[in-house]
This record gives structure tokens, sequence and C-alpha cells, in this order.
């Protein structure tokens, strides 16, 4: 029987993302929807790229760093929406296993450097506030592009290992609770044992996250505490920036946290509906909401941006 089985799972290489039949009724809308989520977000990453790279004021690592993280946003909302868009359109609601594979390594990828990059901004903005007078000589713009270089060859490492776990599966069931792929919801469609991509993608989740997550919050209390000591207007300045970062760092977390755990912790008794939501909602809030955050709160970036659109204008 076992044998069986695997032979029949082996011909398996098209699945059905059930998050778009759910959303059928509504294809038009939401298709309209996803567009302008993906041309309004890229629109305002480009341009914080843009103006990153053209004002030399802000060559400058914390300014590298948001580029380097709306660079990633830009990523991940290709890898994202614009399939979304045409399955809406089309009515189709299959996928390869190639394909599957291909968006679940962006999709990875974009989570996992996106908490990286966070990561660096808060140990950036540490030692901008806790060391002002070292601050040039111990973070410079070299030792900016080293980090962001050794965090895209590790994630890249990392989820690239994921996925070959498994692509070498077989699986028995074609039906994928969301309207994107990503390799827990393959797994679990899988004939055979897991547990070493469950032991393997758990163990990397956790360690990025929680290894992160201490970094930031140490960095983020010592900040405040060191702007507490501060005149008022320096603690004024480096708060404000803080809760920039706090922010946007929050959203991101809340929907990578239920997107990557919401087939960990107890995921079988999740409807389909709840699945799509959370699916849905997650990907598209961090996609969305970060690189409005630091594109308006970040007063260097929303000058410099303002001066470019109005230049534009006028020509």
């Amino acid at each position: 029987m076992i044998s069986s089985a695997q032979n029949t799972s082996s011909i398996i290489t098209n699945f059905v993302l059930v998050g778009l039949i759910e959303m059928e009724s509504f294809r038009y809308l939401y298709a309209l929807l996803s567009f302008a989520l993906y041309v309004i977000t890229m629109s305002i990453c480009l341009m914080i790229v843009y103006v990153t790279q053209a004002e030399e004021s802000l060559h400058e690592p914390m300014y590298f760093f948001i580029c380097h993280l709306v660079f990633n946003v830009m990523v991940g909302s290709s890898a994202y929406l614009p399939k979304l868009f045409i399955d809406l359109l089309t009515e189709c609601s299959t996928i390869s296993l190639s394909a599957c594979l291909s968006q679940g390594f962006f999709i990875q990828g974009y989570g996992s450097v996106e908490i990286f990059a966070f990561t660096a901004i808060a140990y950036d903005r540490f030692l901008a506030v806790g060391h002002p007078l070292r601050y040039h000589s111990l973070m410079t713009n070299l030792t900016c592009a080293k980090v962001i270089i050794a965090i895209w060859i590790f994630v890249l490492m990392g989820i690239a290992a994921s996925v070959l776990l498994t692509a070498r599966l077989t699986f028995c069931a074609v039906n994928i609770n969301s309207v994107y792929c990503e390799s827990m919801s393959l797994q679990r469609l899988a004939c055979g044992d897991i547990t070493i991509n469950f032991i393997y993608g758990t163990t990397w989740t956790l360690f990025f996250v929680i290894g992160c997550m201490l970094v930031v919050i140490y960095c983020y209390i010592r900040t405040v505490v060191i702007c507490l000591k501060l005149s008022g207007e320096a603690s004024q300045r480096a708060m404000y920036t803080l809760v920039t970062h706090v922010v946007a760092f929050s959203i991101f977390m809340v929907g990578t946290m239920f997107v990557a755990f919401r087939y960990r912790v107890n995921g079988g008794s999740l409807s389909t509906v709840a699945h799509v939501a959370i699916s849905i909602s997650g990907l598209s809030c961090s996609i969305a909401v970060n690189p409005l955050i630091y594109g308006i709160r970040t007063e260097a970036l929303r000058v410099k941006i303002v001066q470019c659109l109005h230049t534009f204008w006028s020509k």
C-alpha cells in the first residue's frame, strides 16, 4: 500500500491555491486592490531607493539600511502581488510544483531578510545614540555593505536548503490553503515522513526569529535608556527615530508570526478562510506599511522625496 501511494503521489506536479477559489466571488475587486497595492508599494520603494542613491547627504549607513529594507520589500511584493493579480483576472487557481517552490523561495527569503534588516537597523541606531563619537568608525558605509551582503548570503543558503528539502518530497494532496506558496504549505501535503523538514524549518525559524528579536529588544532598551539621559532636543530626535523603527518592526513581526506559525501552532483547527485571511493580511501588511512608514516618518527621506516630486511635476 505504501509503495502504491508513493507511486501515485509522485505524479502530482500541480497544486490548487484554495485561497483564489475563496476570492472568486469578488475577484475583480481583489485584483484591483492587489494591483493598486503593488503599484503604490513599488512607487514608494523606488522613490526611497532613488533618493537615497541620488542624494549624497543620505549616503550614510542608516539610510543604506533603510534602502536595503525597502529593496527587499520590492522583491517580496514582486514574488506575490503580480501573480495574485494575474491569477484573479484569469481565474487560474493552479500552480506547478516548480513555480510553487520558486515563489516560496522568494517569499520566505523576503521574510528572513527583512527580520535581519530590522536587526541591523536597531544595532545601527544603538551605536549612533550610544556611541556618537565613535559611530562613524564603528559603522562605516563599507561595514554596512558587508553586513547587507552577509545577510543575503546567510538567508539564501538557509532558504535554499528548506526548498531543496521540500522538493524531494512526494505529495498525496493538492489543496494549498493560501493564495501563494511556501514550504510549510507543501509539506502538509506530503505522503511520507516530514520530520527532517519540520525540524529544520522550526529550528531555522526559531533561531533567527528569537535571535534577532533578542538583539532588537536589547538595542532598543539600551537606546531608550540612553535617550532618557540626553538633552531635550537630542532625546526627542532620537526617540522619534526609534519609534519609527519600533512601529515598523512590530507590524512586520506580528504579520510574520501569524503566517509562519499558523501551521505549527494547532494549525489543523484553522478553517480555510482563516488560513487565507492570515496569509494575505500578514504578508500584505508588512509589504505595504513599512515603506510608507519610512517614507513619511523619516524626515530626511520625506524632505528629499517631496523635493524630488516637486521637481518632477514642475518639469
